[in-house]
């Protein structure tokens, strides 16, 4: 294996995995220490990371036009041990929110540069498919090693994490000096200033908006699930069985990203395949939970294979491009749950039914990415 993709898939599956290992513990991490936290505070804890991530994915994807994409990758390495130490040691509320908030600038820091490496691999359907099932397995392994090691202690997974991050540096390092060693020297062609305008314009280009819209959705449509489906089915199913339903999300995304990756299919398909799919899981999910999820995560690994390659052919720099398009998708993962939640009092039905009506919607918007078919 190419040594730049091993460490791409050991950095996204740490990151995922630290990330999430935090969330079985929240309440327990959020009550420790001296101060009184109002719920406000708590809920900084949980959506710091998405705030790191949602402010830098940009700025770290025009980095990734001027910068080696690698030393991105160790930088996040870097960052995601400074805040793993930092979750460990401290009791604060203040600074495990800045630990948090750490966390997400390492996912913003990496994901512009992990995906404008591998898509510019011939075989970029199968790479980006390996790392979208290390993706969802680094989110199952934090949320199931967090619950394993809570007995020995409360941060256990999150102590294991910070280890594993350790090691990955070391070797990302390693990697880094012994290539620039070899490296003799390049000459590297002048990039200019970033154009604002540019940014603004593209983030917001009606040509794109169906690609990035999606993105927003189909992750968004995975937060509104996990986000209100406990509170819905506290009746009908027991907390293993809820457990199980989350597990199967992560399972049948992981699943479907090795098999889907090896298809050859067009990005186009893809991205129309896994919209519905999602949609008709969070249909089915209101009376059968575990088909439902198992179609959601399908629709979901589907989706998310083809658009990152949807990215890829679009007339913008790499590293731009791939910035925007996980702003979307973090956009969609922290903001949309909240745009539900205003729909609640209509019940939580309403508010799953909406969502999958507004993910079918963007079937209907303009697309101008254009296919590679």
């Amino acid at each position: 294996m190419d040594k730049n993709r091993f460490l791409i898939y050991s950095t996204v599956f740490l990151i995922m995995a630290l990330s999430n290992s935090v969330i079985p513990v929240l309440p327990e991490i959020s009550s420790t220490g001296q101060i009184n936290h109002s719920s406000f505070i708590t809920t900084l804890l949980f959506s710091g990371y998405f705030i790191g991530a949602l402010l830098t994915m940009i700025p770290f994807g025009l980095m990734a036009d001027i910068y080696e994409h690698i030393k991105l990758i160790v930088l996040a390495i870097a960052l995601t041990f400074f805040a793993g130490v930092v979750l460990t040691f401290t009791e604060n509320i203040y600074l495990l929110i800045a630990g948090r908030l750490i966390e997400g600038i390492a996912c913003g820091a990496f994901f512009p540069a992990a995906y404008a490496i591998l898509s510019g691999f011939r075989e970029k359907n199968r790479y980006i498919g390996e790392f979208n099932f290390l993706l969802n397995a680094g989110l199952a392994a934090g949320v199931l090693t967090s619950g394993f090691l809570a007995e020995w202690s409360i941060k256990g997974a999150i102590i294991l994490f910070t280890i594993m991050a350790a090691l990955i540096l070391s070797i990302g390092i390693s990697a880094l000096f012994t290539k620039n060693k070899a490296k003799k020297t390049i000459v590297r062609k002048a990039i200019p200033a970033p154009n604002f305008r540019k940014i603004i314009n593209k983030t917001f280009d009606l040509k794109f908006m169906r690609t990035w819209t999606t993105a927003f959705l189909i992750f968004g449509i995975t937060g509104v699930m996990l986000a209100f489906y406990p509170e819905y089915s506290k009746d009908t199913l027991s907390k293993p069985e809820l457990g199980i339903v989350i597990a199967i999300l992560y399972v049948s995304s992981m699943v479907t990203n090795i098999i889907v990756g090896r298809m050859g299919l067009g990005f186009k398909k893809m991205v129309f395949a896994g919209i519905l799919l999602a949609t008709t899981g969070v249909i089915i999910a209101i009376k059968f939970p575990f088909l439902g999820f198992a179609l959601i995560g399908i629709g979901s690994g589907t989706g998310m294979i083809g658009l990152p390659i949807a990215v890829s052919h679009m007339p913008l720099e790499k590293g731009l491009a791939m910035g925007i398009f996980n702003t979307y998708t973090y956009a969609g993962l922290a903001f949309m749950p909240i745009i539900a939640g205003l729909f609640v009092n209509l019940g939580y039905q309403a508010v799953f039914i909406l969502s999958a009506f507004f993910m079918v919607m963007s079937l209907f918007l303009k697309d101008g990415v254009k296919s590679e078919e």
